[in-house]
């Protein structure tokens, strides 16, 4: 994965995870192999109509209307800071269900390059994420999953969702702080 060179702010009481053993399902950004849990996926769609969403990040598309639910879209070629390409056939929207606030779930959409398999990774298949001397940013990477001479990054969308709700608000107190009076400029009165 590439690094983020964009400092964001720091999620508060993130410890290192370790991916579990188990069915991830692989998805390919820019070419490379990413693993997804397959719990966590609800369903794999084509892409469809967008709706762009003011001020958010350039990684958040905006939001999709699946069969009446509202479901933010990120996608996670620009978020992991992996160079653009024009969307083919193969692009698709994976639709997860993650942990919400108050122990609920809500559902979450990505932007992918495309869907290679649900494959199975053992305890003995799974390494944690190399030390790369904090050059890098890791924080979103669970561990490496070999397959055979392959190896797949596997990733928590919870904690890429987490980071966009701090983000987001961050963002909301940056505009609400400097649209308050005392931040607005004074006009004289003629």
């Amino acid at each position: 994965m590439h690094p983020s060179t964009t400092p964001e702010p720091h999620l508060p009481h993130l410890q290192p995870l370790v991916a579990k053993p188990g069915k991830y399902l692989v998805i390919t950004l820019g070419g490379e192999s990413y693993g997804i849990p397959v719990l966590a996926v609800r369903e794999i769609i084509r892409l469809c109509p967008i709706t762009p969403v003011a001020n958010m990040p350039p990684h958040v598309r905006g939001v999709i209307n699946l069969r009446g639910k509202i479901i933010p879209l990120v996608d996670l070629r620009t978020r992991f800071h992996l160079p653009t390409t024009d969307e083919h056939d193969r692009n698709c929207i994976v639709v997860t269900q993650l942990g919400g606030t108050a122990g609920g779930s809500r559902l979450y959409g990505v932007v992918v390059d495309g869907v290679e398999e649900v494959a199975s990774f053992g305890a003995s298949d799974i390494e944690p994420t190399p030390d790369f001397g904090g050059a890098i940013d890791v924080r979103f990477i669970t561990g490496m999953a070999k397959s055979g001479h392959l190896v797949r990054t596997l990733i928590d969308l919870d904690r890429i969702a987490a980071a966009d709700l701090v983000t987001a608000a961050v963002a909301q107190t940056s505009v609400h702080q400097a649209l308050t009076p005392q931040a607005l400029p004074q006009q004289d009165s003629p």
